[in-house]
This record gives C-alpha cells, sequence and structure tokens, in this order.
C-alpha cells in the first residue's frame, strides 16, 4: 500500500482565549500549510482558566476558513444524545464544505459531569454508551431513516439530512489507550486512531494489538490513519528552544510522555524527532504549543519544519 502522507495538525487558544485569538491561529495555521485546528470538549478548566465552548468555537472556524480541517479531541459522548450530534455534524459539515473530524470519546472528566449535571456512571458503561453512539452516528450518516434499539439508546426512523458532504461520511477519530475495549472500537469504527501524549513511548506497541484487533473484526489495519497527539515548541536556537519547551511543559505537561520524541527544540531537532515517530507507525501529529500558542511559533513550525517533512 502506497505510504500515507504526513498530517499536521494545531490546537487553537481555548482556554482563557478571546475570539480574536483564536481567529488569528486558525488563519495562520491555514495559511502557514497545516492540515488541520482541534479543540478539546471540555466546560471547565483544570487550573483557573476555563475554555471556549468546543462545538461554538470550531463552528465560527468552520465559516472563517476554506482549506483546513477542523477536529476535537474529543467530542464527549455523555454531552450530547447520539442522535443530536449526528444531525449537528452533518450541519457542520455543510459550513465547512466537507471539513469536519469527528473526535469522538466516552468521556472522563468527573467534576464537569458534576458540576454541569451529567450522570458520571462506570467506565464499563461509559464504553458501552460509546459503542452505541458510535454505531448510531454512522447508520445515521448513511441510512435513510435508521432504527437501533440498544441497551443505552434507541432511534427510531431517525431521518439526518442533509447527509454529510464527506463520503460516506466524516472521519471518525477514536482516542484513547485502552488495549482491551478502546482499541476493539477503533478496530471497528474509527478512520483514525489518536494515541494520547502520556502513551507516546508506547505508540508501537499499541499499534501491534490494534493490528490483531482489526484481524479479528475482518477490517484492513492500513485503513486506518495513526495520529499523535504531542506538545511542540520550536526556536531558532537551543535557549530560545529551551526556554520555550520549558513553558509548555508546565502548561500541558500531560501529554509529554515521551519527552525525547516530542516535537520541541530547533527545526533540525523537531524533524528528527517526527521522523523518529514516524518510523513507529505514526502519519499525523496533533501539537499543542501551549494554552496560549503564539503565532510566531506557529508560524516558523510551519516554514521551518513542516516542508522538510514532506518533500
Amino acid at each position: 500500500m502506497e505510504s500515507r502522507k504526513l498530517k499536521f495538525g494545531v490546537t487553537l487558544p481555548q482556554w482563557g482565549a478571546t475570539w480574536a485569538e483564536v481567529k488569528e491561529i486558525a488563519l495562520l495555521a491555514e495559511e502557514v500549510g497545516f492540515d488541520s485546528v482541534w479543540v478539546a470538549d471540555h466546560f471547565l478548566g483544570v487550573g483557573s482558566e476555563d475554555p471556549l465552548e468546543a462545538w461554538t468555537e470550531m463552528t465560527a472556524v468552520a465559516a472563517l476558513t476554506k482549506r483546513i480541517e477542523i477536529g476535537f479531541l474529543v467530542l464527549c459522548n455523555s454531552y450530547r444524545p447520539p442522535a443530536l450530534l449526528a444531525k449537528m455534524a452533518t450541519t457542520f459539515d455543510a459550513i465547512s464544505n466537507g471539513r469536519l473530524i469527528v473526535g469522538y470519546g466516552a468521556g472522563w472528566f468527573v467534576q464537569e459531569y458534576e458540576a454541569y449535571g451529567y450522570e458520571y456512571p462506570q467506565i464499563r458503561t461509559r464504553l458501552e454508551q460509546l459503542e452505541e453512539g458510535l454505531e448510531i452516528l454512522k447508520r445515521m450518516w448513511t441510512q435513510d431513516a435508521p432504527t437501533f434499539h440498544g441497551v443505552h439508546y434507541h432511534v427510531e426512523n431517525a431521518r439526518c439530512w442533509p447527509k454529510p458532504v464527506r463520503k460516506p461520511h466524516p472521519p471518525i477519530l477514536v482516542g484513547g489507550g485502552g488495549e482491551k475495549i478502546l482499541l476493539k472500537l477503533v478496530a471497528r469504527y474509527a478512520d483514525i486512531w489518536n494515541n494520547l501524549g502520556a502513551f507516546h513511548a508506547d505508540v508501537g506497541r499499541k499499534l501491534a494489538v490494534l493490528r490483531l484487533h482489526c484481524e479479528k473484526v475482518g477490517r484492513s489495519f492500513e485503513d486506518i490513519e495513526v495520529s499523535q497527539q504531542t506538545i511542540g515548541a520550536i526556536g531558532l536556537d537551543k535557549e530560545q528552544a529551551r526556554r520555550r519547551t520549558e513553558a509548555v511543559h508546565q502548561e500541558v505537561g500531560f501529554l509529554t510522555g515521551a519527552p525525547a520524541l516530542c516535537p520541541t527544540g530547533t527545526p533540525g531537532e523537531i524533524i528528527e524527532r517526527l521522523r523518529k515517530s514516524v518510523a513507529m507507525g505514526v502519519t499525523t501529529f496533533i501539537i499543542s504549543f501551549g494554552r496560549h500558542v503564539t503565532a510566531e511559533s506557529v508560524r516558523l513550525f510551519g516554514k521551518e519544519v513542516l516542508p522538510a517533512l514532506r518533500s
């Protein structure tokens, strides 16, 4: 099979951000050659800064941009009934002319559930709900009026028009490292698997597990795009790069499961690190330059790193 084109995404300002910041970085990311922009689906911040609401923010970005893909890391299944999300997604896909990536997950932030009045079931139940939600999404995007009766959700002749622009439906991204259940859902339903930053060093082993799940469900492993969530920091000299790397580690340190693989440093160092991850099986990188990403970082990465890895 022909090797996949390397893709690069950047996370947009969200926590404590203004719309002016979001707009600047989204337009710049498109200008300098990034393939996608991303936000998380949260209502509260782990720290003192609360985020902009993800779907609203990205709908505005979709209307503002022309080429770049728009994704979520990841939409919490508990916050929107799957049938509603399916309908929201088709409208979003129309607004963006087929640029939506539906990142989808089971949810984990218990304080957020409690604050906003959502029931927080045990993990097994949330994974069961996620699987039923994935089934409903696919049916509503590809069938005229699907009916589905599950343990947790049901729909009855649920029309979902207009159908998505991208066929057969927007790419579904499922993120996480659970090897028994989560990766089985990836094999069955996902177009993209996103490996969390905390498990960067384990990507090769987890891909081996995913390959086995694909074999069991009769799916080609090669059909699944592999994305790596990570941090980024770039400087033209080592001292500047060191300062920026330390700052990003402080802001989003949970993404740094393998600091030696993160695309941080001078352009040459970053290119070398990215090539190591590519050798491990990664074809897409979703990069956070910190919660208050600067235009300089995005522009410099686009100028000094992206062309070298696409040549």
